[in-house]
């Protein structure tokens, strides 16, 4: 393994991968991704794959918004077959604050240039899912453009394109510790040995709260379990994401036909718990059943569970550390880092590299939280 870089990533995820491609392609090549296991088998690989440009905040928003137009051209440079499908996303309102709560989210997306509609329960069985049971809904929003993909074939697209620019990639090797000289990043430390480097960035999900605390710094990023489940295939029915924040789901059929989905329990404690559990199995069987009845005798393949990296506005942590020059954030990505991975990498990788981003994320940097007050998105199921 190398000594020395003039760039560590840590985390094999798509948010690491990517940032170590869009790097090399600015002409730092001298980078190493250390993963502590195989690349997507953090947040990445347990993620239902969708891509959502429909949120509360500005900022997700326009990441996701400037992320799907990546993706829509990413197999064409990237090389390969990530499933990248524009089915659209369909959200379900049941309640009068759902129903405020979409109207202001419309209005910011509209002024952004989102091309996102609003729906009565009617025009969403005519229109867009017949089979959905519509009982109980109010209203829908509903953007066409909005995606999915496969989020394995993505991540090893990005790694093998970082790869053939120079990039190496570590798996199996855990990061211990990020290491630090006189006030500055240095290095880190691993269970194979240390590399110097000047540049670190912390892209390890829900671990990257423990990577900062080696470092004796603190970032708010909480650790919430999720759970999700994949059906048998099925003859294609139904094209976009449906999901409801209220009523607590999200599911797809994927590009083979299985139904993929998933939810998160309000009363999750904190933590780094990944074990299924009964309850999920039978309360996401039941929803499924009730919103689209023809679920109802279809086999459940499996079911496993990952982490939300939650910060307290749900939005990610990008950029450097005003109190540790050299220590880049990218976490935080409260379940939602998938769907704005390419243009947060492209974001970052032009920081590192001392250019100009044309997307503003200073509004992002941890400093945030430091004072003052902060603006939540509503938009997480």
């Amino acid at each position: 393994m190398k000594t020395s870089a003039d760039c560590v990533i840590i985390g094999g995820g798509v948010i690491g991968t990517a940032i170590a491609y869009y790097l090399a392609k600015r002409g730092l090549t001298d980078c190493v991704i250390l993963e502590s296991s195989y690349l997507a088998s953090g947040a990445t690989g347990r993620c239902g794959g969708g891509i959502r440009q429909q949120w509360s905040t500005e900022a997700n928003t326009k990441l996701a918004i400037e992320s799907v137009r990546a993706f829509a051209g990413l197999e064409e440079e990237l090389g390969r077959d990530i499933e990248f499908l524009q089915g659209g996303y369909l959200v379900l309102a049941y309640t009068d604050e759902d129903v405020e709560q979409f109207e202001k989210n419309v209005a910011l997306q509209r002024g952004l240039g989102l091309a996102v509609e609003k729906l009565t329960p009617g025009e969403i069985n005519e229109r867009v899912v017949p089979e959905l049971n519509t009982e109980g809904v109010r209203m829908a929003t509903y953007c066409a453009d909005d995606a999915s993909a496969n989020p394995f074939l993505t991540t090893q697209a990005y790694a093998d394109a970082a790869r053939r620019l120079g990039v190496t990639i570590e798996l199996f090797t855990p990061v211990t510790r990020v290491l630090t000289d006189r006030g500055r990043i240095s290095g880190v430390e691993t269970s194979r040995g240390t590399i110097e480097a000047p540049v670190v960035v912390n892209a390890a999900g829900s671990h990257s709260v423990l990577l900062a605390r080696s470092a004796g710094v603190e970032i708010p990023v909480t650790p919430y379990r999720r759970e999700i489940l994949v059906t048998e295939p099925l003859e294609r029915f139904f094209h976009p994401m449906i999901i409801s924040f209220s009523f607590g789901i999200y599911f797809r059929q994927v590009k083979h036909g299985a139904v993929i989905g998933g939810f998160g329990s309000p009363d999750e404690p904190a933590g780094f718990n990944e074990t299924s559990s009964l309850d999920f199995l039978t309360t996401m069987s039941w929803k499924l059943e009730r919103l689209m009845p023809r679920l109802a005798t279809v086999k459940i393949v499996r079911q496993w569970a990952g982490l939300y990296d939650m910060t307290p506005d749900a939005q990610p942590i990008l950029g450097e550390l005003d109190e540790l020059p050299g220590f880049f954030q990218a976490s935080g990505f409260s379940g939602h880092g998938f769907m704005i991975a390419p243009k947060v990498a492209m974001l970052l990788a032009k920081t590192i590299v001392g250019e100009e981003p044309d997307l503003d994320i200073d509004r992002l940097n941890a400093r945030r939280f430091a004072g003052g007050s902060i603006t939540q998105d509503r938009s997480v199921v």
